[in-house]
């Protein structure tokens, strides 16, 4: 009798901590998504409206992926815990606008949002808690 209760107890606790590491990483991802787009200059709003998340690779000039203003959600991309997100601009200057270009200095608003990623994580993992 004891084993049966505690193997139920460990089947909840795999359930619960499946179900809080997709919040951490749907938070997370979301929270990401948010730093670069707050960090990319809206001189048109037309590279900030090509930022995109998706299942599969991005194409320059594809215009699939999440609506301008709609947050990221992983439940309806189809990607299962461990699979790979794609995130990033489809505009065609948008290299231009991260890196630079005939010496101007780049923005940098993704490989910023990247470094942050383990502070946007352990933020998530806090404000996921039971």
């Amino acid at each position: 009798m004891a084993s049966s209760n505690f193997s139920t107890d460990i089947a909840a606790w795999a359930e619960r901590t499946k179900k809080r590491m997709e919040e951490v990483v749907n938070l997370s991802t979301q929270r990401l998504a948010a730093t670069i787009v707050e960090a990319t200059p809206a001189v048109s709003g037309e590279l900030t409206n090509s930022f995109r998340v998706s299942a599969a690779p991005l194409q320059s000039g594809d215009a699939e992926g999440a609506d301008e203003g709609q947050s990221v959600d992983l439940a309806g991309l189809g990607v299962p815990l461990g699979g790979l997100i794609h995130m990033g601009f489809t505009a065609s200057h948008a290299a231009e606008v991260e890196y630079g270009r005939d010496g101007q200095a780049g923005q940098g608003m993704v490989r910023l949002a990247a470094q942050a990623w383990p502070d946007i994580v352990a933020s998530a993992a806090r404000d996921t808690t039971d």
